[in-house]
């Protein structure tokens, strides 16, 4: 017989906290491609531009990325082991949106958006890999079912 565990107080937090902040990305990601004038207003057309530009593959790691992220969420507050798998899809996600944007792009990318996208990705890399490694350790640990 499989012992069932208590919910730890941290994953309410971690899973609540992570849920609002992987919202904000799938906000972004939707309103973007969506090309939501109000949205975009924010960007210069030349911004809004290399948006709309990328290829199909890099729209694909991006929208795993985000994607990926809000599911890995909503998978940890329901106590579900594939959280650890929507995680790692998510990295995979991130990794091809950086191969294209830094790898391929990173002087277009810095001379519209100076450094804030290479900061903020970092960001994005810390906190994904935090969860990525937070939900591991759940389910390791018989708290994800």
């Amino acid at each position: 017989m499989t012992e069932v565990r208590k919910t730890p107080w941290h994953l309410w937090v971690v899973g609540v906290v992570s849920l609002l902040w992987n919202a904000v990305g799938a906000f972004d990601y939707t309103m973007t491609k969506l090309q939501n004038a109000d949205y975009l207003a924010a960007f210069t057309p030349e911004q809004q531009a290399w948006f709309a530009s990328f290829p199909i593959w890099a729209n694909i790691g991006w929208a795993l990325g985000v994607w990926g992220s809000l599911l890995g969420s909503a998978l940890l507050l329901a106590r579900s082991r594939h959280a650890v798998t929507a995680f790692l899809i998510s990295i995979v996600g991130l990794a091809i949106s950086c191969i294209y944007q830094f790898g391929m792009h990173y002087a277009d990318l810095t001379r519209m958006f100076g450094s804030f996208p290479l900061i903020f990705t970092g960001l994005i890399w810390a906190i994904l890999i935090a969860l990525f490694l937070y939900a591991r350790r759940q389910a390791a640990t018989g708290v994800l079912r």
